[in-house]
């Protein structure tokens, strides 16, 4: 009930935050903006304003709180708003970042901006963001942040707690603390829950756990977001090759992995980069959706050009004409099941050397099965449709070859793609395309020839 009246009221301040936009009302639409709703709904608003009314809304914004902000927005949006600002205004907007978030930021700009950032940073800082900018982006040295609290083991629960009092306050998504010795080689977890609840007098190694999760630095941040996924973790040490601690990952970040890989398979199907933003300007947007269509572009002659060799057989019979798009289309779809699925798979990390034999045999049992089903429908109605028992054998056949290459096809191509180094989501499909129309046109076309001939 709570949860609902919020969300009434911040519809309430938006709606009015629009009114007063539209009526040119800026020193009511700032108040609302900066005193009346969240960064992350600010960030939202941004995201959803077409580019004038967009820096419109931004001018509207509180210095204080355009750090805060930027954290919430996409990449595109927010590397726009950075674009446009000098080092110094960069180096202020991102004082408060925490380290994982700055390094983010800081991989979108160039070497002198960020040297310039560096630069204006105490040792210590500077030290913990080198750290975090030397791995990679997609690894989990990339997603951490180096802003822990650690612990030595042989000290009492009362002067941990003793300890942590004299911080003004903890680090966000503080669920343990972190055990390390004085080489800072990682000995185990004290989780704050085992620590309210033990003895003043005991010490750390009594009562902390030494099977904890660790991430390796160079785990990608996929197997990260799996791993936090099935051990439910909150919080998980990264380590060094040598045991030593180097950071943590928090559930934050990796909720940020798994909607940036999901937004990542849907838009790749299509072409499209996940960090599009909705409101790019028409040249920019023409200009990345301009090499996707002519790479379709060059699939559809490869398969105009198969039904090209068979013209002389189209004109004899012009019922070709008509039912041949059913069997590329059937194909199509019978390949984009098992292909999405084995996608699905990988990401979840469900597929491997011992399971991809079975799946694929499992796959092309569906595709004969299905194949046969439909068949025998789409052959019952093409010699309904046209009289003709051949016309009935021919694209039942066809279609049957069809679906079985299509479920095979659509099973292997994003092991063999993963395996050469291209992504899946994005080159599979047309390449699906590409065999599913070339096998349902060449095997129907090819039938009616011998056929016909």
């Amino acid at each position: 009930m709570d949860k609902t009246l919020e969300q009434t009221k911040r519809h309430k301040k938006i709606r009015s935050l629009n009114d007063a936009l539209d009526s040119g009302a800026l020193d009511q639409a700032a108040r609302i903006l900066n005193r009346g709703l969240s960064p992350s709904d600010i960030a939202h608003l941004l995201e959803s304003a077409p580019p004038k009314e967009r820096s419109v809304l931004w001018e509207l914004i509180d210095k204080d709180l355009e750090g805060e902000i930027l954290q919430y927005l996409t990449d595109e949006v927010r590397n726009d708003f950075l674009s446009k600002l000098n080092p110094q205004e960069l180096i202020t907007i991102t004082e408060d970042f925490e380290t994982d978030d700055l390094a983010d930021v800081l991989q979108q700009l160039p070497e002198k901006i960020i040297q310039e950032v560096l630069d204006s940073m105490d040792s210590q800082d500077r030290h913990r963001l080198e750290e975090v900018l030397s791995y990679a982006e997609d690894t989990a040295g990339g997603l951490m942040n180096t802003d822990t609290i650690t612990i030595r083991p042989d000290i009492t629960i009362d002067v941990v707690l003793r300890y942590l009092r004299r911080h003004r306050s903890l680090p966000e998504m503080t669920d343990k603390l972190i055990v390390v010795n004085r080489k800072d080689e990682f000995i185990g977890t004290l989780p704050i829950t085992t620590m309210l609840v033990s003895s003043p007098s005991s010490t750390v190694r009594e009562v902390m756990n030494t099977d904890a999760v660790t991430i390796s630095v160079y785990t990608s941040e996929t197997e990260v977001a799996n791993l936090f996924e099935r051990r439910d973790l909150v919080s998980a040490p990264v380590l060094s090759s040598e045991g030593r601690l180097l950071g943590r990952i928090t559930i934050d970040d990796v909720v940020d992995v798994i909607r940036d890989d999901a937004d990542h398979s849907l838009m790749s199907m299509a072409g499209l980069d996940e960090e599009d933003d909705t409101f790019t300007p028409v040249f920019k947007t023409a200009k990345r959706r301009a090499v996707w269509l002519g790479i379709n572009l060059i699939t559809a002659f490869i398969a105009s050009s198969v039904i090209g060799m068979f013209e002389a057989t189209i004109e004899k019979v012009v019922a070709l004409a008509v039912l041949m798009p059913i069997v590329a289309s059937m194909g199509g779809i019978a390949g984009s099941q098992a292909l999405t699925l084995v996608i699905r798979s990988m990401a979840l990390g469900h597929i491997s050397r011992n399971n991809i034999g079975w799946l694929l045999n499992r796959e092309f049992i569906v595709g004969v099965l299905n194949g046969l089903v439909w068949a025998l429908v789409v052959a019952a109605a093409a010699i309904v449709w046209f009289n003709d028992l051949m016309i009935g054998a021919i694209i039942a056949a066809a279609l049957l070859i069809n679906l079985i290459v299509a479920a095979v096809a659509g099973t292997m191509l994003p092991v063999i793609l993963r395996a050469r180094n291209i992504d899946p989501a994005l080159a599979g499909g047309v390449i699906l395309t590409t065999i599913t129309d070339v096998v349902g046109f060449l095997s129907f076309l090819g039938l009616a020839t011998i056929i016909y001939a």
